[in-house]
């Protein structure tokens, strides 16, 4: 069984995270922030996964750091888990529709962090979270999990389905590219720095804060 557990304490946040990849979509999650718990339960129900995390943050300040560092947090989680992921499909992609809304995400977990995010969210506020940071959570993701991600509504409208489509997308295509393929047992990824060296992730943070995050937007 593929599993890890971590926490991670800043001067903003204090998160306590453990996920099995092999699990039954089980959870245990509270952030704080209702709707992006409801958000991370279904990511943990469609992948399949089982995950435990418990985010205090200074929101008494603003969601920012709270969600991203969720992110963060999410991704060292799946990059520990993954080990040196030998053998896994490494990429996988989900289109889903869900009612008047179409979504998909494409993540190839190849080690080249990159983000292209587009939900055509229209309103500050979905339910409680504030929704421009889904964006944020996402970069603090792909950078500490080391994975190229493309997420994109098409169409839509309904904000809450919009970003609920995003998140189920997100669960099954980690779901397909987390699994292993008898096939490429002997295979492994192309980058060769898996498993990430003890202290690396929040090194890496500190480096992408000091420089603009590769990220891409579709033209509107």
């Amino acid at each position: 069984m593929r599993t890890a557990q971590l926490q991670r304490d800043t001067k903003e946040t204090r998160i306590a995270g453990a996920l099995k990849i092999e699990g039954r979509g089980r959870y245990d999650i509270s952030t704080g922030i209702r709707f992006f718990d409801h958000m991370l339960e279904l990511f943990t129900k469609h992948g399949g996964f089982d995950l435990t995390l418990k985010a205090d943050g200074d929101l008494d300040v603003d969601q920012h750091h709270t969600v991203e560092d969720v992110g963060i947090v999410l991704g060292q989680l799946f990059a520990k888990a993954l080990g040196d992921r030998k053998g896994i499909n490494r990429a996988g992609y989900f289109v889903l529709p869900m009612d008047e809304t179409l979504a998909l995400v494409a993540v190839d977990l190849g080690g080249r962090p990159f983000l292209v995010y587009k939900d055509l969210v229209k309103v500050r506020l979905v339910g409680d979270l504030q929704t421009e940071l889904a964006e944020d959570f996402f970069g603090g993701f792909v950078h500490h999990a080391g994975a190229n991600l493309h997420a994109k509504v098409f169409y839509g409208r309904s904000n809450h389905h919009k970003l609920e489509a995003i998140f189920k997308c997100f669960a099954r295509a980690m779901k397909f590219a987390c699994s292993k393929d008898a096939r490429l047992k002997d295979q492994r990824v192309s980058r060769t720095n898996f498993p990430l060296p003890r202290g690396s992730y929040d090194c890496h943070l500190r480096l992408r804060r000091r420089q603009p995050a590769q990220r891409a937007k579709y033209p509107r």
